[in-house]
């Protein structure tokens, strides 16, 4: 199985300034989602983040995949990426965790 990475986003600037690059944020997931390598993104709750969970080479590949996020090149998050081997898993993602 893959190892699976989660992305913990910590906004560090006031919900207007997030506001004002989420639509470029979200455009920016959706390539990984189109290239297959993001899982599920979404807001925290309450709203002082977010979480995305992906696949990715590795740890390095994560890392580069959140420099390229436009929060992140806005100054207005930071990441804490957390790396995992799923152990179980739904049967509607067993092809997104398998090698």
């Amino acid at each position: 199985m893959k190892n699976l990475f989660c992305i913990l986003v910590t906004y560090t600037k006031p919900i207007h300034e997030i506001e004002q690059i989420l639509a470029e944020h979200r455009a920016y997931l959706q390539k990984g989602y189109d290239a297959g390598f993001l899982l599920v993104s979404g807001p925290q709750n309450p709203r002082i983040g977010g979480c995305i969970i992906g696949h990715f080479a590795d740890k390095d590949a994560a890392i580069a995949f959140t420099h390229n996020d436009p929060y992140y090149l806005n100054n207005v998050a930071i990441y804490e990426i957390i790396e995992f081997s799923p152990v179980l898993h739904a049967k509607c993602i067993k092809e997104f965790v398998q090698d």
